[in-house]
């Protein structure tokens, strides 16, 4: 039966739930499956490595982050063969989030909206479960670890909490994501501002450096950015990712537009919005940065990506690689390996 198929007839059942409830149950419900050797029956992408900041991926489709915020459920994640999955944001502290109901779904647009706002156990919590995870133990593939800060930390003192999980995760990430770019965080895309990125990143690099002394393995930085940004601030963001030699970028992370799903039930809900309707604004900004950039550093492509042809078309925009998440929930498994066969037929 095929990664299609099984999904088919799985999701009317998810759908029936509630989007977070629906969260909750299939993620522990892929662990039982993993634990039991079931995901072994789902079909692979064929190998496909890339080197990219100087790690190997074994294809270039990966999942981004969100999905797993406490990294509790790792090995079924890279059990659907993903090229390397990025699992996070987490902060210094545990945190409950945004009061629910908190994610919506909007199927009329292949679309989800989520004002999570970080809910996660806390960065020490996060490191014991990556420790125990076999993918990490085992040195299976590439793991991103993406770090925010906590909702009641002042935008002025973020640095701090940055800085607090980067020296926490850095001796179990293949590369570290630096999350500036939440809408559900009070003032956090305030960073995206040049004096205040600035000084966050010149931090961060500092940091990273001594790290990498320290633990003898240099782990790269990416940052990840907003589609809801104009030319000049990308033009500027471009700039400060050079000046401070940061590794890579994720471009993007959700919207707070709403265009695309005005109308719909749940469309003006606030909070961002993700799925096909990210998938242009998210190649805009992955064509931007590509034109700024060269191939100075590489682009991370994530937004909207539900067949092998996205998939292509953020990699033919600029892209080294591509991270799926709102695809996932509206295809299934499937996905991946569409995507990945996808890219490795279109070289």
């Amino acid at each position: 039966m095929s990664n299609q198929l099984l999904y088919s007839l799985a999701r009317p059942f998810l759908f029936f739930m509630d989007a977070e409830s629906a969260h909750d149950f299939t993620l522990p419900s892929l662990k039982r499956a993993h634990n039991m050797g079931l995901t072994k029956l789902i079909s692979k992408p064929v190998a496909d490595p890339r080197r990219v900041m100087g790690i190997d991926f074994p294809n270039p489709v990966g999942l981004a982050a969100g999905l797993d915020k406490d990294g509790r459920y790792i090995d079924g994640l890279a059990s659907l063969g993903f090229g390397f999955i990025e699992i996070g944001t987490v902060t210094p502290r545990a945190q409950p989030g945004n009061p629910k109901p908190r994610m919506f779904r909007l199927p009329q647009a292949n679309a989800i909206i989520n004002r999570m706002g970080f809910n996660n156990g806390g960065v020490d919590a996060f490191v014991a479960n990556v420790q125990a995870s076999q993918f990490y133990q085992d040195k299976l593939g590439v793991l991103g670890l993406n770090i925010g800060k906590n909702a009641d930390t002042p935008i002025e003192k973020a640095a701090d909490d940055y800085l607090h999980c980067l020296e926490k995760v850095y001796p179990y990430a293949s590369y570290v994501t630096v999350n500036i770019s939440s809408p559900n965080t009070k003032n956090l895309r305030q960073l995206q501002g040049a004096s205040e990125l600035d000084d966050l990143l010149s931090q961060l690099k500092g940091a990273q450096q001594r790290l990498a002394d320290q633990h003898k393995r240099y782990v790269p930085l990416t940052l990840k950015i907003a589609p809801d940004i104009d030319s000049e601030q990308i033009k500027t963001i471009a700039e400060s990712l050079l000046r401070h030699k940061i590794d890579g970028v994720i471009a993007t992370n959700t919207t707070i537009t709403r265009d695309a799903v005005k109308g719909l039930q749940h469309g003006e809900e606030a909070g961002g919005l993700s799925g096909e309707p990210v998938f242009e604004l998210s190649n805009k900004v992955v064509r931007a940065l590509k034109s700024e950039l060269g191939d100075a550093l590489p682009i991370i492509g994530v937004g909207g990506i539900f067949s092998g042809a996205d998939a292509v078309s953020k990699m033919q925009a600029g892209a080294s690689l591509v991270q799926v998440y709102s695809g996932l929930i509206y295809r299934g498994p499937a996905l991946v390996k569409d995507c990945a066969d996808a890219i490795r037929l279109a070289k």
